[in-house]
């Protein structure tokens, strides 16, 4: 009995919404959602699933033998962790679909064509060899707690149905065999040879292009940004991880380099639209490792990952708390203005205290002390700090520390009234 690696994982991006178009083209796509949803005792469920893969909340799809798993998004954008289970075949079933199919030189080519005829799954199945699911063959695992297909394995199983659609190879990895193994076995038992399978990639070797003076196509089209960012695959397999590597705090750097990749190209589309080379420059403007420690835990991380950020950064537990309320109100630019303190130049600060002068009315205005860049309201619990580009940032002080609780403003008073709203609806 030949002995197959099925150490195997494949994972696929997740998909744009399925608008106006089946979920299954292929015979054996419906075959296998024919499988989810006569097994699925709630047809409530099964709905839920197809609206929610339709819409796209459904994350990267991991693909591996006798397993599948996502994220999946529900509409209040409570995240899930969805798998569908399904058995793999035996070193036995594996041999016998090889003999199966290198008798018949039409299901090699086949299943090179990425394509599955009815005759191959009848063949196989007349071996002993199931390859497509019956009846309670896809068993669900949901975070959700539920104990049948809910909402979020319906929604993997749709999602799946079109990667299946693409390549049958997918129902064999999750039937316990890689493309390449299936390839070299059919090679190794007289098939045809794994190498020629593979089809050369479509292009010009850019060397010969550069050599032969090709013309360069136009650049594409400026991609769509999507609503929110997308969700990395799942980090939870079966695998042991390396030495040094936490599964928890790697997933989180993950899901927080999609959120910042989505933030990058929101903020390069809009200074491309506009034209502005500055807005293109501060999108890309690499933060310091203090600066990223914020921002990674502005993302929610665990109690676990979040005291290594602290520790990591040189902030406590209170600390770190505050940077990243400063983070969330305006990203590095928020985060300098709560750690550094400057004195402005003579001509800054004359404009500072300019639009100071002229922010209200004589009986108005407040009495305010300075202090290099930042300007304290006499007995009250407020105060103006001004950042480097000639904005205003409101604090209050609660519990012996300033706290950052706005937006900034061109107008110091905006930003002095923001800071007592903010006061009274913390004692309200």
């Amino acid at each position: 009995m030949t002995r197959y690696d099925d150490d195997a994982e494949r994972t696929f991006a997740a998909l744009p919404p399925a608008q106006g178009r089946a979920f299954a083209q292929t015979w054996w796509g419906r075959s296998w959602l024919k499988a989810l949803e006569d097994a699925a005792l709630d047809t409530a469920q099964v709905k839920t699933g197809r609206r929610l893969a339709r819409a796209g909340a459904v994350g990267a799809v991991s693909v591996r033998p006798g397993r599948i798993t996502a994220v999946v998004t529900d509409r209040d954008r409570t995240a899930h962790r969805a798998d569908v289970l399904l058995e793999k075949l035996s070193d036995a079933q594996w041999d016998r679909f090889v003999d199966m199919a290198i008798e018949r030189s039409g299901h090699v080519a086949a299943l090179l064509d990425r394509d599955m005829p009815p005759h191959l799954v009848e063949d196989a199945a007349t071996a002993g060899i199931d390859l497509l699911p019956g009846l309670g063959d896809l068993e669900p695992e949901c975070d959700c707690g539920a104990w049948d297909h809910c909402g979020h394995t319906a929604a993997l199983c749709y999602q799946v149905a079109r990667l299946l659609d693409q390549d049958p190879f997918v129902l064999l990895l999750m039937r316990g065999r890689a493309e390449s193994t299936v390839l070299d076995a059919l090679q190794a038992h007289g098939g045809a040879p794994a190498q020629e399978s593979a089809a050369r990639p479509a292009g010009v070797d850019a060397a010969e292009a550069y050599a032969a003076g090709h013309v360069l196509p136009p650049l594409p089209a400026l991609p769509v940004l999507r609503e929110g960012p997308g969700i990395p695959p799942s980090l939870e397999t079966e695998a042991v991880p390396p030495a040094g590597v936490d599964p928890v705090a790697l997933a989180h750097v993950a899901s927080q380099a999609a959120v910042e990749a989505h933030r990058l190209l929101a903020e390069a589309l809009r200074g491309e639209a506009l034209g502005d080379g500055q807005a293109l420059q501060a999108a890309y403007a690499e933060p310091t490792a203090s600066q990223d420690a914020v921002r990674l835990a502005a993302g929610d991380p665990g109690p676990e990952v979040l005291h290594r950020l602290g520790e990591g950064s040189g902030r406590d537990a209170e600390e770190l708390a505050v940077a990243v309320r400063a983070w969330r109100l305006g990203g590095a630019a928020a985060l300098s203005v709560l750690e550094e303190e400057w004195t402005p130049e003579d001509e800054t600060f004359a404009r500072a205290r300019a639009a100071l002068g002229a922010a209200w009315d004589e009986e108005e205005r407040p009495s305010l002390r300075a202090r290099a860049n930042r300007w304290t309201a006499v007995g009250a619990p407020h105060q103006l700090r001004l950042d480097r580009d000639g904005r205003w940032w409101p604090y209050r002080r609660e519990r012996g520390r300033w706290l950052p609780v706005g937006s900034p403003a061109q107008d110091p008073a905006t930003a002095l009234a923001a800071a007592a709203l903010a006061a009274d609806e913390e004692t309200a």
